[in-house]
């Protein structure tokens, strides 16, 4: 089976622009991007799912296999590999932020920029260090997806998809609808690679030019782990967009496409 078959990756755009591959996160699928992707029609686009996640090929999911953000890594670059695509710009939100930096490492020529959306380089506060949760905090979620399968996506979802009080709830239930598709088995290994890793050493390995994105509001990746990636990403560009919850590119799409346009066709990347 090819690699583009078992992610189910679509390409879309413009044949001879610039490849830009946009890698959703944990629980979700490419449609996420929907009001994004399509922004860059004059791009390559390329589209995808992760390994179980999605509309991805759960028949070639291999749990001993992807028990490493690596081998996510390595998927998005062999999908580029048989694109015959390089100088890729990666648009990854949350955990596939960080899949970015591991794709970069493994193939600088090609993923040769970044843009993190809403990235956390580790979710567990530890010393100084803010990531958001406890450890307590994650062993309690994974706890909870192991004693019931269906006990966990709406808090997860309500703290995703968070908007403003009296906003549209909308995205908190796509969300929990997403998290609701993914098989158990695979949600579970997937939460706790994304909420259990660190990747803050890896950070300083990226060579490529970098936007992060922050959420203003963001209780999954607060404003402080924003802060530590851009600080530890040499020359990286931090931007700002003013909307509350993890998923800015479904709450406020615009301004997402807008910052992402400015750094990539700006002169930054």
């Amino acid at each position: 089976m090819s690699v583009a078959a078992r992610l189910n990756a679509h390409v879309d755009g413009a044949v001879d622009g610039r490849p830009m591959v946009f890698v959703h996160g944990f629980g979700c699928g490419q449609q996420m991007w929907r009001f994004v992707a399509p922004a860059f029609d004059d791009h390559r686009v390329v589209l995808l799912d992760l390994a179980g996640s999605g509309g991805s090929d759960v028949r070639a999911y291999d749990a001993a296999r992807y028990d490493r953000l690596e081998a996510y890594a390595q998927d998005v670059v062999d999908l580029l590999v048989e694109l015959d695509l390089d100088d890729a710009v990666l648009v990854g939100h949350s955990v596939s932020a960080m899949i970015g930096v591991l794709a970069h490492a493994l193939a600088p020529e090609r993923v040769s920029t970044l843009v993190m959306v809403a990235p956390s380089a580790r979710y567990i506060d530890e010393g100084d260090y803010v990531g958001g949760f406890s450890e307590a905090d994650i062993d309690d979620l994974l706890a909870t997806m192991d004693r019931n399968h269906l006990g966990w996506q709406a808090p997860l979802a309500g703290m995703v998809g968070a908007t403003a009080a009296g906003g549209d709830t909308g995205v908190a239930a796509e969300l929990e609808e997403s998290f609701c598709r993914t098989r158990p088995d695979i949600a579970r290994q997937f939460a706790s690679l994304t909420f259990r890793g660190d990747n803050r050493a890896d950070l300083a390995r990226v060579a490529a030019p970098t936007l992060v994105l922050q959420s203003a509001v963001d209780v999954v990746a607060p404003p402080e782990a924003g802060r530590f990636v851009h600080e530890n990403v040499r020359g990286s560009q931090l931007v700002t967009i003013d909307t509350v919850g993890h998923s800015p590119h479904l709450t406020a799409p615009g301004a997402t496409a807008d910052a992402i346009r400015s750094f990539v066709d700006g002169g930054r990347a």
